[in-house]
């Protein structure tokens, strides 16, 4: 699809009934997962809308920007509770920021991947930017998970007092299974 025909045909706006919901989530949790298109967090959190924040990006890593987020989900927002929950099958886990270095240093269109790894098939120039961003990929799942809930755990921005939580969530069986590390990990401390 191109331009205007990308949302041709979705429902859109017809029969809305959510204006009346508030802006903090009602549940007053966040959740920070992948963007990954088989994963659906209110199913999988049993989430209605206006219960809880999610915020997504590859992989479901607590770079910077989800940092930022989780800072305004607490201080402007009120929650209280927060979930890091990666995935089986994730994508972050068939590259390396190198391979993705080198990709993108040879052309900026899609790569393919096959039983031998990822392979850069377009024509024109690359960029040499890439080897200036952690692409944040994952080596070991549930090691992955300890490390972004420890990360947040330590943001100087981030209250003591907030339990953060850490899980895995299995895209063939729909199960979370948390992740005992990370959520001993992210236990509150305080009243920091």
């Amino acid at each position: 699809m191109a331009g205007g025909d990308t949302f041709a045909g979705i429902p859109g706006c017809k029969g809305f009934d959510k204006g009346h919901l508030p802006m903090p989530p009602a549940r007053a949790f966040a959740i920070l997962t992948c963007m990954d298109a088989r994963l659906d967090p209110a199913k999988y959190a049993g989430l209605a809308e206006g219960d809880a924040h999610v915020i997504r990006n590859a992989g479901g890593r607590a770079s910077d920007d989800a940092i930022r987020s989780l800072v305004i989900s607490y201080k402007l927002l009120g929650t209280r509770e927060w979930f890091v929950i990666h995935h089986t099958d994730c994508g972050m886990e068939t590259f390396t920021d190198d391979v993705m270095r080198g990709l993108l240093g040879k052309s900026l269109e899609t790569a393919t991947v096959d039983e031998n790894g990822w392979h850069d098939t377009g024509k024109g120039r690359g960029s040499s930017e890439g080897k200036y961003i952690d692409w944040l990929t994952i080596s070991d799942l549930a090691e992955s998970v300890v490390e972004d809930v420890r990360r947040i755990r330590s943001h100087p921005l981030v209250p003591g007092r907030i339990p953060i939580h850490g899980y895995i969530y299995d895209v063939r069986t729909g199960k979370l299974v948390e992740v005992p590390a990370a959520t001993k990990a992210g236990q509150a401390r305080g009243r920091r």
